[in-house]
């Protein structure tokens, strides 16, 4: 019965992660007989890849730049200690540290080198993920029995945490294939994820007042600039609207995608993307400060320009990023491959900023109906780590800006970031304390903040925002008041205001009514006759001035305040039962 549940898990797993592996007789994969040649060693290490994320956790991410029904209790401030769980889990690891053990039994050395590079791969995103949820956690290297004594050992030092977790990854990339792989880990993928790993580290000592930030910032600007300069990939430039296009692709776009999760409704492995933005539910919406940060299409500052707080939707979308069109809805939005034009649905989304990034077409509508691949590593994340990690250090230029934000820039036709420009003025939107980064400073601030303004909007909706904000002592923004659209005044006679979101002058099928009172008396009015979406205020929508007018106001803090505890909420609360079999041996983690 082993054998057969045995068989079935490897299955099921080489169908997960995109393989069609023949499995070996079943007497093969006994304990003792296991891991003998290449084929065996591909199938146990197949079961690896569940540990990425699934589409759901990638695009339905929320932080501060994009604003759902509900918040999630890291954003509410609500997290407590659990019982148990909250993701002090070591299943995935002695899976990992048992085939280190046993895989020495394979005598073709070039696939045991390469399967012992895609374990230790994993070893290191495993701590990795670790160590951002609880900072110094138990390093293991060995599979460990319930009667072994270093079962219940104490927390490892944190910088030997980070330096084991840097010492699987180089292993990984000096033996891990070398050719373009987008459903397995190859050379590239090592070397995006330790540009990720030291870029993290070395950010969160510098911003959290620890020593050797400059080591692990060095360390992620020659692994990403290593890639950069020897890796096959590119920026994916193909089409009119590339960026839209690399996330809404069925198949991953090679030329840009290092990793991604495979989906194909073939297998049944399917999600739900076009569901989750275009449909009621979670309805995530824009936060007003995220599209108010996208540059003009000139590269200057969109709010440089007067009375941008207080402009409507159409005209506040006029010339800007052409990220901004690719990736929330705007005026002459059309689906792909259709040819009607489709308005904000303000039933999917909180703020009037509906996303768009991984819709794809109207065949993958519906629950568990879209089957587009997620990118887990791609070219345009190592770039910006590259700048970022440089900028950090104080070693940046302008030729490193050409050789990576200037290629993102180009991708949307936008000009570069000018280093002495953006140092010699940096932007007070970024700068301030209600929408920026009070806590950047030096020489580098300007281009600092310009990075991160390009990080945010390239990265959006991958699942990177969250880490971000912590490895910049950034968790303050989630007290902040989350904003969408600007609505003018209601009339004080009709007790309506439309809103003309196509910019052609009339009423229309394309706007929107934001009324008060009995929308029976709204519709008797001739000029609401053509329009089909009425939000009534205070229910379906709140305005910070009432009827007065306003940005549209979500999960207001004047009635519901969040709480971020700077010396407690960067890291997660560690599990009760731990504290307690651990015998002390294990110190909760700081104020919780």
């Amino acid at each position: 019965m082993k054998k057969i549940l045995l068989v079935q898990c490897l299955t099921s797993v080489a169908l997960l992660t995109g393989c069609n592996l023949d499995l070996e007789p079943l007497d093969k994969l006994a304990d003792q007989n296991y891991y003998n040649n290449r084929k065996e060693l591909e199938v146990f290490t197949n079961g690896f890849y569940a540990d990425f994320p699934t589409a759901e956790n990638l695009y339905s991410e929320t932080a501060d730049i994009i604003v759902p029904t509900t918040l999630s209790t890291e954003v509410m401030g609500t997290r407590t200690v659990p019982q148990s769980g909250g993701g002090w889990s070591w299943g995935q690891l002695s899976n990992i540290n048992t085939f280190l053990k046993d895989c020495s039994r394979c005598n073709d050395e070039a696939a045991r080198k390469e399967f012992e590079a895609v374990a230790r791969f994993f070893r290191a995103y495993f701590y990795y993920d670790k160590v951002k949820r609880f900072g110094e956690v138990p390093w293991f290297d060995e599979p460990l029995s319930s009667t072994n004594d270093r079962l219940y050992a104490p927390r490892t030092p944190r910088n030997e945490l980070i330096n084991n977790i840097l010492a699987d990854l180089d292993f990984a990339a000096e033996n891990l294939p070398t050719a373009k792989n987008l459903y397995r880990v190859t050379k590239w993928t090592a070397l995006a994820l330790k540009s990720r790993v030291c870029l993290y580290e070395g950010t969160w000592r510098k911003y959290h007042g620890f020593e050797g930030h400059e080591t692990y910032l060095k360390a992620a600007a020659e692994a990403a600039e290593m890639f950069i300069d020897n890796s096959p990939y590119t920026i994916y430039n193909a089409g009119e609207q590339p960026y839209r296009d690399l996330f809404a692709a069925d198949k991953a776009k090679a030329e840009e995608v290092i990793l991604a999760r495979n989906y194909n409704s073939a297998l049944s492995i399917v999600h739900s993307a076009n569901l989750y933005f275009l449909s009621g539910g979670a309805s995530p919406g824009m936060n007003k400060k995220v599209v108010n940060s996208y540059l003009m299409k000139d590269g200057t500052r969109f709010t440089d320009l007067p009375n941008y707080n207080s402009m409507q939707y159409y005209d506040e979308m006029q010339n800007r990023d052409p990220r901004l069109a690719q990736t929330i809805v705007t005026p002459g939005y059309k689906r792909i491959g259709e040819s009607t034009v489709t308005s904000v649905n303000f039933g999917a989304t909180t703020t009037g900023y509906q996303i768009i990034k991984w819709v794809s077409t109207t065949a993958s509508d519906g629950y568990n109906k879209s089957q587009n691949d997620i990118p887990l590593f791609r070219t345009a994340e190592v770039m910006l780590n590259f700048a970022e990690a440089k900028a950090e250090l104080g070693t940046l230029t302008q030729a490193d800006l050409d050789k990576s934000v200037k290629k993102l820039r180009d991708r949307v036709g936008m000009p570069n970031i000018n280093l002495a420009s953006a140092n010699s003025n940096p932007d007070p939107y970024l700068e301030a304390n209600e929408t920026g980064y009070p806590n950047v400073s030096g020489a580098n601030k300007g281009v600092i903040l310009e990075i991160r303004r390009e990080r945010t909007i390239e990265l959006v909706a991958e699942g990177l925002r969250y880490d971000d904000l912590m490895r910049w002592k950034a968790g303050k923004t989630f007290e902040k008041q989350f904003k969408g659209m600007f609505i003018p005044a209601l009339d004080s006679n009709k007790h309506f205001v439309i809103c003309d979101l196509n910019g052609n002058g009339q009423a229309d099928a394309q706007d929107v009514c934001v009324y008060e009172g009995d929308l029976n008396n709204v519709k008797t009015y001739s000029e609401v006759a053509n329009i089909t979406q009425f939000l009534k205020l205070g229910v379906n929508l709140q305005l910070a001035n009432g009827n007065n007018g306003g940005n549209i106001i979500v999960h207001d803090i004047a009635n519901k305040q969040r709480s971020w505890n700077e010396t407690r909420d960067y890291l997660y609360p560690i599990p009760q039962d731990q504290i307690t079999i651990y015998g002390g041996i294990i110190k909760q983690n700081p104020e919780w």
